[in-house]
């Protein structure tokens, strides 16, 4: 199985001191060996900021 379940952690919430919002996903990680970054919304910022994969 080639693809795997990750999750991604808000990088700006911990440092205005709110709660990080979490997504799962999905990564093939025969091609994609980094750590996947993306930018999704956080509700508690009303905002889109950059989610990072967490172990």
């Amino acid at each position: 199985m080639a693809r795997e379940i990750i999750t991604i952690e808000c990088t700006e919430a911990r440092k205005e001191g709110k709660s990080p919002s979490r997504y799962t996903t999905t990564r093939n990680k025969k091609t994609k060996t980094e750590k996947l970054e993306l930018r999704k919304y956080n509700p508690a910022l009303r905002r889109r900021t950059v989610h990072r994969e967490i172990k």
